[in-house]
């Protein structure tokens, strides 16, 4: 993967006292991000808390095994909803930045699905911001998973024979 500095200068430059707040729906599992990386500029003086959540597909839903989760998402809603919230976050918790990525398709078991970057003056702040906007996140924005089971796969596999 070839990493783009230009777009880690402008994603990652704070200027004034705007908080950045990125959205990235992306096909498949995420890689590394420069939405992740840490701050620069005048900004970063006032960064005391940086905080990244990643959810990964773990190997178990309920009592079943699984291969991978599918995710869709109604991508103009849940584009502007995860915008919006990140923006009612930023001002209730004074963030600095806020970076969400989230998956849309095929994501196999170890591998990220949801990647949440927060950058706060302090800690308290970020933890509260963290936990709401995962909490409202799957409340209000329209994500869905949708689990594959290593039996589904087993049994198509042995029907395409």
């Amino acid at each position: 993967m070839c990493f783009d500095w230009a777009c880690f200068w402008r994603m990652n430059t704070v200027a004034n006292d705007t908080p950045i707040i990125t959205i990235t729906l992306i096909d498949g599992p995420l890689g590394v991000s420069c939405a992740a990386l840490p701050l620069l500029g005048d900004g970063a003086c006032t960064v005391g808390a940086a905080l990244k959540f990643e959810g990964i597909v773990r190997a178990q839903e309920g009592e079943r095994v699984i291969a991978a989760l599918n995710y869709e998402a109604y991508r103009p809603m849940a584009d502007r909803l995860l915008e919006q919230l990140a923006r009612e976050v930023c001002i209730k918790h004074g963030l600095v930045r806020v970076a969400v990525e989230h998956s849309v398709g095929r994501v196999a078991v170890g591998e990220c699905s949801f990647r949440l970057t927060i950058d706060s003056a302090h800690r308290v702040e970020a933890l509260l911001a963290m936990g709401e906007f995962i909490d409202r996140m799957k409340i209000d924005v329209p994500l869905w998973k949708r689990p594959v089971f290593h039996n589904d796969v087993d049994e198509r596999a042995s029907h395409e024979r």
